[in-house]
């Protein structure tokens, strides 16, 4: 039972990840590069770190929990190690990549700011979803495969 509550917990922050994505995707990306103040906490803006620092860790340290709970489970393990792969390959494209290019867009000042640089950062972000799909589809995937355990 501990098992299937841990995957649940780990497919549940998967999806709610998703959900930070799409919104991003779809509400925040096609306003702030016409105005790059709107992701700007010091002139107002959001914060994207108030979500996203808290919502990795939470589903890093739920998957691992999974992960050790359910290592007994090769079915279960498979798909969870999966979702750990898709996710790790994520953020490390992030780190390396997507992170220092958004954090420079909140730091310089929003009139330096080229709109086309940044749509073209929001295309490039979006390239991204792909692995978030594989790594909510093996978590739940997981979740059914634990939960038919029983």
């Amino acid at each position: 039972m501990l098992t299937l509550i841990a995957v649940a917990v780990a497919a549940a922050l998967a999806l709610i990840s998703l959900g930070g994505a799409f919104y991003e995707f779809s509400v925040v990306d096609p306003a702030w590069p016409r105005r790059p103040e709107f992701i700007q906490p010091r002139a107002g803006g959001i914060s994207r770190r108030r979500f996203w620092i808290p919502a990795h860790v939470a589903f890093e340290l739920a998957l691992v929990a999974a992960l050790i709970l359910a290592w007994l489970r090769p079915d279960v393990r498979l798909c969870l190690l999966l979702a750990l792969a898709s996710h790790a390959l994520m953020r490390l494209w992030s780190a390396f990549d997507f992170m220092p290019k958004a954090l420079a867009f909140e730091r310089a000042e929003a009139a330096a700011i080229s709109e086309n640089a940044a749509r073209r950062w929001a295309r490039r972000s979006l390239a991204r979803l792909p692995l978030d799909l594989v790594t909510c589809g093996a978590a739940l995937a997981a979740l059914a495969l634990a939960a038919r355990a029983g």
